[in-house]
């Protein structure tokens, strides 16, 4: 069967179909004649199996470690329920936490900071967990370092397009042509390489210092 029948009979789109795929989680067949992924119920089986456990928090890596004989299914789960049932204890304690300053404040500017920060610090040195701010505000930053630059990078392209539909109408003189070409690419790769600097600012001393409070 075609991939948009599996998308139908799993409810797993397309993409993720393909990224399962990529890591190794399902291995469909091609069809010899033209190349084509011909799956079999086996494989919707194997995803409807891949989407439960994803759904449930298994990563990937273990998965395919299960499907390779590498990870037992039964050691599998027995670690993950360990593993949600710290979560459980920790998210616990974060609702403490909330519930004793609904109790003892009413007001922000009453707050004092200091003290819950003192008692979630001995609470963490005792193995609970709470927000990572680093992580948080990294992965938001990265993400919007990302969308700035594919935004820009699109426009110069269309701007590109624009000005080669433009040479097809008037032509232009090679020499300008081309400089503008030079233009726009420098354009495209000085966005790049900024990307790349403002994601390595972010991933290691930029939000290293606003995390610190």
């Amino acid at each position: 069967m075609k991939i948009n029948q599996v998308e139908e009979l799993t409810g797993i789109s397309k993409k993720n179909i393909r990224f399962y795929e990529e890591q190794g989680l399902i291995r469909p067949n091609r069809d010899p004649a033209n190349g084509y992924r011909e799956y079999s119920l086996a494989d919707v089986t194997d995803l409807n199996r891949v989407k439960l456990l994803r759904k449930l928090g298994i990563s990937c890596e273990d998965i395919r470690r299960i499907q390779d004989g590498n990870l037992s299914f039964r050691e599998c789960i027995d670690h993950h329920i360990i593993s949600l049932s710290h979560r459980r204890q920790d998210l616990m304690h974060n609702q403490e936490i909330c519930e004793q300053l609904i109790e003892e404040h009413t007001e922000l500017s009453g707050l004092d900071a200091e003290a819950y920060l003192e008692k979630i610090s001995e609470m963490e040195k005792g193995g609970t967990r709470f927000m990572n701010v680093r992580e948080s505000d990294v992965r938001k930053r990265r993400t919007g370092a990302i969308i700035a630059a594919v935004t820009a990078i699109g426009l110069f392209v269309i701007l590109l397009g624009v000005i080669l539909w433009a040479n097809k109408q008037d032509p232009a003189p090679q020499v300008i042509l081309w400089l503008m070409f030079m233009i726009i690419g420098s354009m495209i790769i000085g966005t790049i390489l900024a990307l790349l600097q403002r994601l390595k600012e972010v991933q290691k001393g930029e939000i290293d210092e606003a995390s610190k409070y």
